[in-house]
């Protein structure tokens, strides 16, 4: 893999779920080589304990585990989160089965065994879908997020910090709602504690650093993104 591509999957978070302890530990071992954030989890509902407290990035999953299995792990994670990326391991490939996992709205499945392609392809899916690419925030205003850049009117750009390129990304996904305090504490302060001081001066050195306002408070409950065209 891309050695550029490399560098920035170790912004990402990734969590590993599967109940053989053998597996689990080859597969986790693989993942720090790509990423600087793997949890572990060895059933369906220490996986949702771990996701609750950390919100990783991606999710990858057997599917065939006790106390809460990958199925019942993914439909209670869908109920109100449909970004993050889940990539399911499963032994079984025939179609009805296959397009059963679609339906859970899973962004890629792996046939077992795992091996370093398959591994491969689905990250790559994920940088695809997650990274390689500008998000629209404004018909003047691009956000470059394999740079960490800003792009005014294709010519002016702006360098941001992992936070504040977190917290636009973040107001984009959510751009038809508002983003509230509480997704913005979980998403980017993570194990610190996000006080009302520490956010408004970040929201003012973030605006601060914009050609031209997008970002909206909404009182009492978040923030919204302006004008958002896309």
């Amino acid at each position: 893999m891309d050695t550029n591509i490399l560098a920035q999957l170790k912004d990402v978070s990734i969590l590993c779920v599967e109940d053989e302890d053998g597996i689990r530990e080859f597969v986790v071992n693989t993942l720090k080589y790509y990423f600087k954030e793997v949890y572990e989890a060895t059933n369906g509902v220490e996986a949702y304990e771990i996701y609750e407290e950390y919100k990783p990035k991606i999710i990858l999953s057997d599917i065939q585990m006790q106390n809460m299995d990958g199925i019942e792990l993914v439909k209670k994670i869908r109920e109100n989160d449909a970004n993050t990326f889940i990539i399911m391991l499963t032994a079984y490939s025939n179609e009805e089965y296959l397009i059963d996992l679609i339906n859970l709205n899973i962004n890629h499945y792996i046939l077992k065994p795992l091996n370093l392609k398959k591994l491969d392809d689905a990250l790559l899916k994920y940088i695809d879908k997650k990274i390689l690419k500008q998000l629209i925030l404004h018909e003047d205003l691009k956000l470059d997020l394999f740079k960490r850049e800003l792009i005014y009117k294709s010519n002016e750009v702006i360098f941001l910090r992992k936070r504040e390129k977190d917290f636009l990304q973040l107001l984009h996904e959510n751009k038809n709602s508002i983003t509230t305090y509480e997704q913005i504490d979980s998403e980017l302060w993570h194990d610190k504690d996000m006080t009302t001081h520490a956010l408004k001066s970040f929201i003012k050195e973030l605006r601060g650093k914009m050609p031209i306002n997008i970002i909206k408070n909404v009182p009492q409950a978040g923030y919204i993104l302006l004008k958002n065209e896309n």
